[in-house]
């Protein structure tokens, strides 16, 4: 599939996320607030990311302000999604309020952040 075909593929960007096409991975941007509210928003995105044969795909939560429950459940289903299809979802995360909530929920061992996205995924 072609950068151009991504492109096309991926969901509208929307307040709480954004995909993109970071080389080998794709690369799902969450901002804002994660809440019951907004989970949706971010659904749409990881559903196409992991729609695929072997999806590599990052979650970017670096930018993310507020995230609850309602995003930890969306997390798990994503990466459940992946690993049906013979790939895997990871997180970056660089603050201690994402670890701070996966090591409480006894999720840290399953979502390791990353702290910095890999070289390929960058923004050009």
């Amino acid at each position: 599939m072609t950068a151009e075909a991504d492109e096309r593929d991926s969901p509208a960007a929307n307040s709480c996320a954004r995909t993109r096409s970071g080389g080998p991975f794709t690369v799902v941007e969450v901002s804002g607030e994660i809440d019951m509210a907004t989970a949706g928003f971010v659904v749409e995105h990881l559903d196409a990311a992991t729609a695929v044969e072997e999806p590599d795909v990052l979650v970017d939560l670096r930018p993310v302000e507020f995230f609850d429950c309602s995003g930890l459940r969306v997390l798990c289903r994503a990466e459940r999604r992946a690993k049906e299809r013979g790939g895997r979802l990871r997180i970056v995360s660089d603050g201690p309020r994402i670890d701070r909530l996966l090591r409480a929920s006894g999720l840290l061992g399953r979502f390791p952040p990353l702290r910095v996205l890999p070289a390929r995924a960058e923004r050009p």
